[in-house]
């Protein structure tokens, strides 16, 4: 196949550490100065727990590292921020769980191999995390690259259509986990969640009559001086949904905002929750999320989108298979168009998506997981993977390229060994920044 002879696929197996390669920690800086300062310790403190909590608050760094590695062609809608963390589950619109990536923050076209590569890297770092051999490590991210290669392939044969209307039902794909205890553990969190999320995840208090949305510090507060804002941003994005829509959201009424620290990456970005409510007290948790440029962007070329809000609700309903009718997005007060490096602090000229509350600890079946079940996620990450870049990539080409996926996958799995070591350097370098002052970790 041609795309062989010019892209050897065992030539995705090599990392080395470019000359000139940027300091990861300036890296960090410069993307933190348009970011809500007073939260930037929060996201440092968190990145600094292991190398694979730094790889998650690392994007940009590996973004350029990426750039550097060998792409045989095809390009699909990325994930961009493609780690273990950011798959889970959540509830679809008929209350049936299913399976799939749940961040778009860094969604972009790029070649289709860097979504793979980042995965693979995180799987590496969390089997290292949890105890696991280097062997056992690198035999998860070969197992994700070859269930990816085998998913691709049957959707190859699959017509387009079939291939959009494909989403993974998440109590189905846990009957068929291997190991027994990551069947019955997951089974356990999915009920639990599950029923949080009838409950409005115990964000909600109706005890004075009004309700109003409850603080949790330090990851829900009440910042006041950038309430106006947020409320300003949800009042545009009501005003510019498609009328059936706006039919059914002229029925609430915006009742109480509030703040909410998530992630790791995106910590110090605008993040704030929106209480909306009927006349006879039915609620709406609705997040309103900042959207600055995708990390991939220098690298993989710019959004065709002025708003990025815009470029992380196409990038979600392109990739989804199931995806939340409430997804919009806005800006606060400038031009819409307002360039990231003119967004004032205050909140003045930035983007936002909009789209419903999702219990995180759902979206965290992902990743809450035992050691045990590891190999089992590993396998669903790498389907899941494949079901969401063949809904915008050519799949039979990327099929023929990776071809029954053996080789491709132990390239993947080398090349995820090596780039867990950078990030165990880069980690280090980090913790001692943080040492030095350079950079403060709090919270």
């Amino acid at each position: 196949m041609a795309l062989r002879g010019h892209t050897a696929r065992a030539c995705h197996g090599a990392w080395q550490a470019p000359p000139g390669r940027a300091d990861p920690v300036g890296v960090l800086v410069a993307q933190g100065q348009q970011r809500i300062q007073d939260l930037l310790p929060v996201r440092y403190a968190r990145m600094l727990a292991s190398p694979f909590a730094f790889l998650r608050g690392a994007a940009a760094v590996m973004a350029a590292d990426l750039a550097h590695t060998p792409a045989a062609g095809p390009r699909v809608q990325s994930c961009g921020d493609c780690h273990l963390a950011n798959f889970g589950s959540y509830a679809s619109p008929e209350g049936t769980p299913v399976f799939d990536i749940n961040d778009f923050d860094e969604t972009l076209s790029a070649p289709f191999e860097w979504d793979i590569k980042r995965l693979g890297t995180s799987l590496v770092l969390a089997g290292r995390q949890y105890g696991l051999s280097d062997g056992r490590s690198r035999a998860l991210a070969v197992s994700m690259a070859r269930a990816y290669a085998v998913e691709m392939k049957r959707l190859s044969r699959l017509s387009p259509l079939a291939v959009w209307a494909d989403p993974i039902d998440l109590s189905a794909a846990i009957a068929g986990f291997a190991d027994r205890r990551a069947r019955t553990l997951a089974r356990t969190l999915l009920a639990q969640r599950m029923e949080s999320a009838r409950r409005h995840y115990g964000l909600v208090d109706t005890g004075s009559g009004r309700p109003a949305l409850r603080e949790h510090r330090p990851l829900v507060m009440r910042l006041p001086a950038h309430d106006g804002v947020i409320r300003q941003a949800f009042a545009r994005y009501l005003a510019t949904q498609p009328a059936e829509l706006a039919v059914l959201l002229d029925r609430y009424a915006l009742r109480d905002v509030i703040f909410k620290v998530v992630g790791i990456g995106s910590v110090g970005t605008f993040c704030a929750i929106g209480l909306f409510a009927t006349a006879d007290g039915d609620m709406l948790l609705l997040q309103i999320k900042e959207a600055q440029q995708s990390v991939l962007a220098p690298f993989a070329g710019p959004s065709p989108f002025h708003n990025q809000g815009q470029r992380v609700v196409t990038g979600q309903r392109i990739m989804q298979a199931q995806s939340d009718i409430f997804l919009g997005w806005t800006h606060s007060a400038g031009s819409p168009d307002m360039a990231r490096d003119v967004a004032d602090l205050s909140g003045a000229g930035r983007q936002f998506y909009v789209r419903r509350l999702k219990d995180a600890r759902l979206a965290a079946i992902g990743s809450d997981i035992t050691a045990e079940g590891l190999p089992d996620y590993a396998h669903l990450y790498g389907r899941t993977l494949a079901r969401a870049h063949a809904r915008s990539g050519d799949s039979a080409l990327i099929s023929g390229y990776v071809g029954k996926g053996n080789g491709f996958s132990d390239a993947i799995g080398s090349f995820s060994v090596l780039y867990a070591d950078q990030t165990k350097v880069d980690w280090t370098t980090f913790r001692k920044a943080v040492k030095a002052g350079r950079i403060v970790a709090a919270g």
